[in-house]
């Protein structure tokens, strides 16, 4: 059975949609050390149907030259959880369908290498309430936004801390995992 794990930028407060903000910290490069932990043994990509409709035009033309993630995230097999069909094309990429527990545990169960999940926090939130996220890694920015759709709304979740990382950009990684 897979492992699946994702990660997400977030803020203080929780907020991780359009992370446009975290560009006045920039991207330190032992974060990108860190997300080439959680994509190296990984052979599928698990994506919300917005997370897909971002990434497909950032990186379907990138190259090595221009990003070393460029062959993972476009040459491994994609998966779009949504209601509707994806807007952008890009290379590998199979409509999942809507949300469904059971279904993602059947696929879930049919894989052997882990599965990669990024950003996508609605899929997250909805994969740990049904106990299908099997590590949370948090990208935590210094700064608290106020507004925007938060990570954990209002339901319970708790985790125990697997390990920390602090960057010199004032970042800190936190890899969660889910507990009953």
């Amino acid at each position: 059975m897979a492992v699946i794990r994702a990660h997400e930028f977030i803020s203080l407060d929780g907020v991780f949609e359009s992370p446009s903000w975290t560009m006045e910290f920039g991207f330190d490069p032992q974060m990108g050390e860190t997300i080439g932990t959680l994509t190296d043994s990984a052979d599928a990509i698990l994506l919300g149907r917005k997370t897909h409709e971002m990434f497909a035009p950032a990186w379907r033309d990138r190259t090595t030259e221009d990003d070393p993630g460029a062959p993972f995230f476009n040459e491994t097999e994609k998966f779009v959880v949504g209601t509707q069909e994806p807007a952008e094309d890009w290379n590998n990429t199979t409509r999942f369908g809507p949300y469904d527990a059971a279904k993602l545990r059947a696929f879930k169960e049919s894989r052997e290498n882990p599965v990669y999940i990024s950003g996508s926090g609605q899929l997250v939130r909805a994969m740990i309430a049904d106990g299908l996220l099997d590590e949370l890694h948090l990208f935590m920015f210094p700064i608290a936004l106020g507004t925007g759709d938060r990570l954990f709304a209002d339901e319970l979740a708790k985790f125990e801390l697997k390990e920390t990382h602090v960057y010199p950009n004032g970042v800190v990684h936190l890899c969660l995992v889910p507990r009953g």
